[in-house]
């Protein structure tokens, strides 16, 4: 399984908008998640959103009604819809996919991310 992030980063004035977009080559693989995380500078890892298999999505309060996440009905693209972009949501984002196959259980996987600066 591979999570790529296709271009969709890039820097935009605060109440702007950008999509992200990642493909994900899923093969025989079960989707149990799929979500973004985001990295600020100086700052750890967070969750963005998710969506689980059942179609339920979670959104961090810092986000909640600004952005979207969405999905395919097979499994193979993720995106994230952010709008009213602020500054601190400048970060490095990344696609997370949690999958499971007979022989490898429940495994988390990565795409290698994508910058969005929002400038003041």
């Amino acid at each position: 399984l591979m999570c790529s992030c296709r271009p969709g980063g890039g820097l935009v004035q605060a109440g702007g908008s950008l999509r992200l977009s990642c493909e994900v080559s899923r093969n025989a693989a079960h989707i149990n998640i799929m979500g973004w995380y985001r990295e600020a500078p100086g700052k750890g890892r967070e969750l963005v959103a998710r969506i689980i298999s059942s179609g339920t999505t979670n959104y961090a309060d810092a986000v909640k009604g600004r952005f979207i996440i969405s999905r395919d009905n097979a499994d193979t693209a993720l995106y994230l819809q952010m709008n009213r972009l602020k500054p601190d949501d400048t970060a490095v984002y990344y696609c997370y996919v949690n999958a499971w196959t007979p022989s490898t259980g429940s495994v988390d996987y990565w795409g290698h991310g994508t910058l969005v600066t929002v400038s003041s």
